[in-house]
């Protein structure tokens, strides 16, 4: 077998509403994901026997504690690999910046070790799969703009989703989703909560209406993300928003054009990392 390169999209919260905190301690959640053009490169190939895992450049683990590797070893408990697989991970996407990029990891190798296999497993399988690795995996095996329910398990793809141009700014610490999570002050509530769910059928429908109930959290412990989004507004940015639990704000744009002027005149300002994207 040739080495099989895939590239695994990161994601971005367009909109994130927390509607209540469960007896489990997870909290029920309704969230708009958008994949974009910011990718990390894996590559397959055969090993000699079991799992190896390589992350360049990078203080990821390469073992048991790595998401891929342990989305590999699920699948090869279903489906064996004669020879094992040697992966590797080219990283582009910050990690823990609420960007998805373990998730979009786990998710292309368990559909790329599929399609290795001849396709053995369904759609609906490598998702049940991917969904006891994290909540954010079967919605990137879904290949769809998609609303997300409850823990982030139950999916609902958006066909007519506008196609966004953005710009997204992570100044360069971690934040843990844990934190975050702790950080709000919800009531525990057994109680059916209703809510309204916005459309989003134009560019114009996502900037009136993108929402991120961690943000505020976030911003509380950080607040040089409320100094980013600020200046990704008054940079031509139509809307900004912290995407997921954070850090990474994104400033969304009515072309290409002015998200790459705001890019210019961002370079250099502090130690940020500057990523350009649109949604796929």
């Amino acid at each position: 077998m040739n080495p099989v390169v895939r590239l695994a999209p990161a994601k971005v919260n367009l909109y994130l509403k927390i509607i209540r905190k469960r007896e489990d301690g997870y909290h029920d959640l309704a969230t708009l994901m958008q994949r974009i053009s910011l990718y990390d490169e894996l590559i397959f190939k055969p090993a000699n026997g079991g799992i190896v895992l390589h992350c360049p450049h990078t203080n990821l683990p390469e073992d048991t504690n790595n998401i891929v590797y342990r989305a590999a070893a699920i699948f090869l408990r279903k489906v064996p690999f004669p020879d094992g697989i040697d992966i590797t991970i080219k990283k582009s996407i910050p990690v823990a910046a609420g960007l998805g990029g373990g998730s979009s990891n786990a998710a292309t190798t368990l559909m790329t070790l599929n399609e290795l296999a001849g396709h053995p497993l369904s759609r609906a399988t490598l998702m049940e799969m991917g969904a006891s690795l994290g909540a954010d995996v079967p919605f990137f095996i879904l290949e769809q703009t998609a609303w997300a329910f409850g823990i982030g398990d139950r999916l609902e793809a958006v066909s007519d989703a506008p196609h966004l141009f953005f710009l997204l700014v992570n100044p360069g610490f971690e934040l843990s989703t844990k934190d975050v999570y702790e950080g709000l002050n919800l009531r525990l509530t057994k109680e059916t909560i209703h809510y309204s769910i916005p459309r989003f059928f134009e560019r114009h429908d996502v900037i009136m209406e993108l929402h991120n109930d961690l943000e505020k959290v976030s911003i509380n412990l950080h607040p040089v993300l409320k100094e980013i989004k600020t200046l990704l507004l008054s940079h031509g940015a139509s809307g900004a928003l912290m995407s997921g639990s954070g850090p990474t704000v994104f400033g969304v744009f009515d072309s290409e054009e002015m998200a790459i002027k705001t890019e210019q005149s961002l370079k250099g300002y502090e130690t940020w990392s500057l990523f350009r994207a649109h949604s796929i």
